[in-house]
């Protein structure tokens, strides 16, 4: 009898596939294109130079990029080599990636041409975390590693990194850390979820075990959602990493291009986020467009029901949906294999993740009655870094901050949010951030954030501010977009800008901010 042996590094996935079918093309970025054997051989080769560059076990290595060949050769070539992985949004601020830099403590950061500005702007306003040797010596880090694009002083090309020499044998501890990524937890300041090779593997296995599988070894898989992150970095990148699928990578979402991407490379699997099919749904040729695509799987936030239906009936292919989170590596629920697609359901537990929903005294909950999410299985994450703060319980239940109820099939039903996050094109929006950028600006007395409706985002960022009586009123709306530009990534910036004499409170001297998004409700309806 065969015996299997387990596998303790996400990295060591890229190698089994290399030895079992080293020629089936696993990348594809544009006119680049990858066998897993290939992928396997550059992976030891950047692993080689980041021992090179010194580091060692643990060390943290950032990388700032779009969806590229190398920021997915650079995140495994990060965790066979023993270090920690730290993706940045390629679209956030200098500010923003200032303080994730420092915060992470991070040797290197690799960049590109749309980012490498955005990483020297913060280091200069940043003071260095480490030192690292590299080909020019030493160096206050983290040192810059440019890809495509002419060095600065003291900086090193990606072509530094690539090392000849033997291959790189993976670490074997499965409860080592392997990513840092950034969300905000309860406190609605940006921190670190640490997720360890056990919890991503986990979440790997689990999402494969549902029926039929997300994918197979011979789909071809879009790569569009950003792989920063953990929806493409884990649930996409794990999934075709495992089967040994074809990754087709896309800078950005587009809806013409990624439509061409698509019919152009015969995508089978279709993973995205609700506006790509909020672009999409109107398109006459659409149907005939995505005719290649077996499997759409719909993350990274909620989707109208309408919406749903109105594209199902269009284009004949079924949106599947899920509920998940990064602190759960991602996936905690999905319709793949549910008899019936009931509407607003985010479906049923993957296999391996036990679900339940609790009162505010923690007693389990009747049959459709809301309360908070639990969470618990081997995908659980670490708590915050560095300390592992706020992680899983004793008994390894998770507190998801999210209200929903069960109902007797054991399929979860989204309700409301208990933090106040926005969820603007996927990805996670913490109002606390926003308003502390807010205030700075001169003329703000006191700011709240809340989300608002959007057809194409899903949700965006509206600002209610309450001025100085010093303040000119007329252009302080303007003052604050661009502070906000400056300041925060795009996504993050606010779409509306609301002056108003004061904010409502609540009797402990809180922003009542129920009452300003039950405001927006009224407007939404006609009622305001």
């Amino acid at each position: 009898m065969k015996v299997r042996i387990p596998v303790t590094n996400v990295a060591e996935l890229v190698r089994r596939r290399a030895s079992q079918h080293g020629d089936h093309p696993a990348l594809v970025d544009g006119a680049a294109r990858l066998t897993w054997a290939q992928l396997d051989q550059q992976v030891d080769a950047v692993a080689r130079g980041l021992a090179g560059a010194g580091l060692v076990a643990g060390h943290r290595v950032a990388f700032a990029l779009p969806n590229r060949l190398e920021l997915v050769v650079t995140y495994l070539a990060t965790l066979r080599a023993g270090c920690v992985a730290v993706p940045l949004n390629p679209t956030s601020a200098a500010g923003e990636v200032a303080r994730m830099l420092a915060d992470s403590g991070a040797r290197l950061c690799v960049a590109d041409p749309s980012t490498v500005a955005t990483v020297r702007a913060a280091l200069d306003d940043a003071p260095p975390t480490a030192t690292v040797t590299g080909p020019s010596g030493a160096a206050p880090g983290p040192r810059v590693v440019v890809v495509d694009s002419s060095v600065g002083p003291g900086e090193m090309t990606y072509a530094d990194l690539h090392v000849d020499g033997s291959p790189v044998l993976s670490p074997l501890d499965r409860e080592a850390l392997a990513v840092l990524l950034y969300t905000s937890g309860t406190s609605g300041r940006p921190r670190a979820a640490m997720l360890s090779h056990r919890a991503l593997l986990a979440n790997i296995d689990q999402a494969s075990q549902t029926n039929p599988a997300p994918v197979n070894r011979r789909d071809v898989v879009l790569g569009v959602l950003p792989l920063s992150h953990v929806y493409g970095l884990n649930a996409v990148l794990g999934q075709v990493l495992l089967q040994g699928a074809t990754l087709v990578l896309g800078r950005r979402f587009d809806p013409e291009e990624t439509l061409r991407l698509v019919a152009a490379e015969q995508v089978t699997v279709l993973p995205v986020a609700p506006p790509v099919i909020v672009a999409w749904v109107g398109g006459d040729d659409v149907a005939d467009r995505l005719r290649s695509v077996r499997t759409l799987l719909s993350g990274a936030g909620p989707l109208a029901e309408d919406l749903v239906r109105e594209f199902e009936s269009r284009t004949g292919i079924v949106v599947e949906q899920g509920y998940g989170l990064t602190e759960a590596a991602p996936i905690v629920t999905s319709t793949i294999g549910t008899p019936v697609h009931k509407p607003g359901s985010a479906g049923r537990a993957v296999p391996g993740v036990e679900v339940r929903v609790v009162d505010a005294a923690g007693a389990a909950t009747g049959v459709d009655d809301a309360g908070e999410i639990m969470v618990r299985g081997d995908n659980g994450f670490s708590g915050y870094w560095p300390d592992g703060a706020e992680g899983p319980s004793s008994d390894g239940w998770l507190a998801t901050g999210d209200i929903g109820f069960l109902d007797s099939d054991g399929d979860l039903f989204m309700v409301d949010r208990v933090k106040e996050m926005v969820i603007v094109s996927g990805f996670n929006v913490y109002p606390s951030e926003i308003e502390e950028v807010v205030r700075e600006v001169t003329g703000v007395r006191e700011c709240a954030v809340i989300g608002m409706p959007d057809k194409r985002t899903g949700e965006a960022v509206l600002v209610y501010v309450a001025p100085t009586p010093a303040a000119d009123r007329e252009a302080l709306p303007d003052a604050v977009r661009q502070h906000c530009a400056h300041r925060l990534a795009r996504f993050k910036q606010p779409a509306g800008v609301e002056l108003v004499d004061t904010l409502p409170h609540s009797a402990s001297g809180k922003v009542a901010k129920g009452r300003l998004r039950a405001e927006q409700r009224r407007r939404a309806m006609g009622l305001a």
